[in-house]
């Protein structure tokens, strides 16, 4: 057995276990980040080569000892749970243009949000938040023979989709009127990278960068107790991100793997929303707020992941990885993404050599904190609706693919 046969047995599946640790979502440190972006297939040696997956994560996010700090007098449940479960799907398609050129074509949904706590103490801060998004993407590669291996100019770019809604109590002065905000919006961006190849050790370095996605175009409408106004917000940027990964054959069928990685949450503050009636006032978070109607309040900080795995070849059809990851808490005095440690385990099973399936667990701890005030860089605060604490909780997920060679 040797690595070169490792590395197509294992590296989308090392690589799958990857996307399970940085997309536990809302819950950890990441973000809005589900499934991120994910480029692996593009370096399989295969002249076709798809692969579909999907993995489901089941954060257990509890609140606790919650503090109406509105001015509405709540003095209801106290504790809730933030969390459920959602899917990240992955569909991937990848050609070999001639000897040197590969392209990659794939549908992904990087962002998301899933907190519905539902009615308790914090309900005029958030009652249900969901947001999706669709991302359809294009990255191609030229590589060339340098020394003993080859070296991959990687370049591409991507069409998003970014929609949702949240629900909460309007005001304190509107009492337990419910108000809704519906938003959507799009944009594009592009990759760059930068990869060195040694296949006789299944060794692999890459750098890549993923732009910021500009939002220019978000708009919907406001429904404050059956009363309907059509809103929008200011041009907002999805963040950028930057990417090393590393995987080489250490021994006869054993493969070591890591990555680090940063993303630019700290973009994404307090949005603030508009009547479009006010459009030319302008629209702003900075007080005293004339014109804001509403903010989706986020106030992230730049996040950070740091993965380390080894995989192992049992067999001609049977293989298998571990890997273990931190990620760095983007909430840092509001909102509950503490750091998160994961764990995660998986086998591929090669029945024939154009066809792979992948299953693969994890497990993590999401950690402990509070959530209060706090206050923007212009001054705008934000958590003066509700305090709570929450403490270590658990979170899990399951991620199965299938990958046809031809």
């Amino acid at each position: 057995m040797n690595n070169l046969r490792l590395k197509a047995l294992l590296g989308a599946g090392c690589f799958s276990l990857a996307l399970i640790g940085t997309a536990i979502g809302p819950a950890h440190a990441g973000g809005l980040e589900r499934g991120g972006y994910d480029i692996d297939l593009l370096f399989d040696p295969a002249p076709f080569a798809s692969d579909v997956g999907a993995t489901y994560v089941m954060p257990q996010r509890d609140l606790k000892n919650a503090v109406d700090t509105s001015g509405g007098g709540l003095t209801g449940k106290s504790s809730a749970r933030n969390t459920e479960g959602y899917w990240v799907p992955y569909v991937g398609f990848k050609a070999s243009l001639g000897h040197d050129v590969d392209c990659l074509v794939d549908y992904s949904q990087p962002w998301g949000a899933s907190s519905n706590p539902g009615i308790w103490n914090g309900s005029y801060s958030n009652i249900n938040t969901q947001i999706k998004s669709n991302n359809y993407a294009g990255t191609c590669s030229y590589k060339m023979d340098v020394g003993k291996g080859q070296l991959r100019f990687i370049g591409g770019v991507f069409y998003q989709e970014v929609y949702g809604f949240k629900e909460s109590y309007a005001s304190p002065a509107l009492g337990t009127t419910l108000g809704r905000v519906d938003l959507d919006s799009s944009g594009w961006g592009w990759r760059a990278g930068i990869a060195y190849e040694i296949p006789d050790i299944a060794l692999r370095a890459s750098l890549v960068y993923n732009s910021q996605v500009k939002l220019d175009n978000i708009a919907g409408t406001l429904n404050i107790g059956g009363s309907i106004a059509d809103i929008y917000a200011p041009t907002e940027s999805m963040p950028d991100s930057l990417e090393l990964k590393l995987q080489s054959g250490i021994a006869p069928g054993w493969l070591a793997f890591g990555s680090i990685k940063w993303v630019n949450w700290s973009v994404l503050q307090s949005v603030p929303i508009c009547s479009q009636a006010t459009k030319p006032l302008g629209c702003t978070t900075v007080s005293p707020y004339p014109i804001r109607l509403t903010s989706l309040d986020l106030m992230y900080r730049d996040g950070w992941t740091v993965t380390a795995g080894i995989g192992h070849q049992f067999n001609e059809q049977w293989s298998g990885a571990a890997q273990i990851s931190w990620d760095r808490g983007t909430s840092h005095g509001y909102g509950d993404q503490t750091d998160t440690w994961t764990f995660g385990g998986g086998v591929a099973y090669t029945p024939r050599p154009n066809i792979e399936l992948r299953l693969a667990g994890a497990v993590g701890v999401l950690t402990s904190g509070h959530s209060g005030v706090l206050v923007d860089g212009n001054g705008y605060p934000a958590g003066t609706d509700v305090s709570y604490d929450f403490g270590n909780d658990l979170v899990t997920a399951i991620s199965g693919g299938l990958k046809i060679k031809f």
